[in-house]
């Protein structure tokens, strides 16, 4: 029988191909006072660095896992626990713990990773997570892809089914583009809904992909539950242009890797193989038309073509999320919405606010989802 007093620190589980993850190094040491959501150490995986919080209070008792060593998901990597529990408790709790293997460490979330879906914009790739209740719809921004959800899906999956897509011209979808606008792209978000018959859905859209789901909202309102709007477009003219270019044109690691790194208000959390990803991607034939298409339309000359506030006279439940750090859009813009959103702006965390502080963004997803 598990002892309740006794809180594992596990390898977690971020995204939907994450097998393993390095320990790069620990931020509390042994002995210290931990209260949830405190940052216990870093873990570096083939996608991204990441932070692991506390998702439980309590001295942390043991540290296990080593600093550059890789750990498969669910290894122990530390033990949380009061005061007053004995150490041989911990001891055999340590000693007598077994880390699930393949299939079960995933649990029955381990079906296809991704699939694919014909509907009048293409073929699009997404990830489905959950079964049952109500539709979750995640949306990425400009360049971006599914696995910009890789914190946040399998958490998300806990108030619904969760679909997260590649727009077409990203990710593993069509990469050609009907309509570059944003009522292109929200027509082929609407596109996907109608191909997985989702008659409705709660949308959560990052950055471009938040001005993809107001739009939706302003235009399509019985489909659309509940927006939550993360760092999003259209709220606003402004937009750091340079990443804009720098993006669309950078074709080697060392150009790309400065622009990425605008991302985010740590740079650090941008890995090798992040960059090697996103080149990677740029590289596909049809890519860098779909960005230029994209980027000419709703960003020209470094600045945004479309200001969606003024549409937006009646909105569904509304939530808007921004990083106090943003590079990339001004936190400022997270205010357009006046009365009509609720707005939460994030300490210690820029334009991918829900990486930097996947914890956070997740209970403020969850709550708005669930009200």
């Amino acid at each position: 029988m598990l002892d309740e007093r006794i809180k594992p620190i596990v390898m977690p589980k971020w995204g939907l191909s994450m097998s393993e993850g390095k320990v790069t190094g620990w931020l509390k040491p042994p002995g210290s006072k931990v209260a949830v959501g405190e940052e216990l150490l870093e873990v570096e995986t083939e996608k991204i660095a990441g932070v692991v919080e506390a998702g439980d209070a309590g001295t942390l008792r043991r540290v296990i896992g080593e600093p550059d060593t890789v750990y498969p998901i669910k290894a122990l990597l530390g033990v949380l626990a009061d005061d007053d529990v004995p150490d041989a408790d911990i001891d055999a709790f340590v000693a007598g713990y077994v880390t699930p293997a393949g299939d079960e460490a995933e649990g029955e979330e381990a079906s296809p990773r991704y699939e694919f879906v014909e509907t009048p914009a293409g073929r699009l790739r997404y990830a489905k997570r959950g079964e049952g209740g109500e539709a979750i719809v995640l949306i990425h921004g400009f360049g971006g892809d599914l696995d910009n959800w890789l914190f946040n899906i399998d958490a998300l999956a806990g108030a619904g089914t969760v679909y997260a897509l590649d727009l077409p011209g990203h990710g593993q979808s069509e990469k050609s583009l009907r309509d570059a606008s944003f009522k292109g792209l929200s027509s082929a978000l609407l596109g996907f809904m109608d191909a997985l018959g989702i008659e409705k859905a709660h949308l959560v859209g990052h950055s471009m992909g938040g001005a993809v789901a107001l739009r939706t909202a302003i235009d399509h309102p019985a489909r659309v539950v509940s927006l939550a709007l993360i760092c999003s477009a259209g709220l606003g003219p402004e937009i750091n242009g340079s990443y804009i270019e720098g993006f669309v044109t950078s074709t080697s690691r060392r150009d790309l890797k400065p622009v990425l790194e605008q991302l985010f208000e740590d740079p650090g959390l941008v890995s090798r193989q992040l960059v090697e990803d996103v080149l990677k991607y740029k590289r596909i034939d049809g890519v860098d038309a779909a960005l230029s298409a994209i980027s000419g339309t709703i960003f020209p000359g470094g600045r945004q073509a479309e200001q969606l506030a003024g549409e937006a006279a009646s909105l569904p439940p509304t939530l808007v999320i921004s990083g106090a750090g943003d590079r990339v859009i001004p936190p400022a813009h997270a205010n357009a919405l006046g009365a009509a959103a609720k707005v939460e702006v994030i300490e210690g965390a820029g334009h991918m606010v829900q990486m930097e502080k996947a914890n956070r963004v997740n209970e403020l997803l969850l709550a708005h989802i669930r009200h």
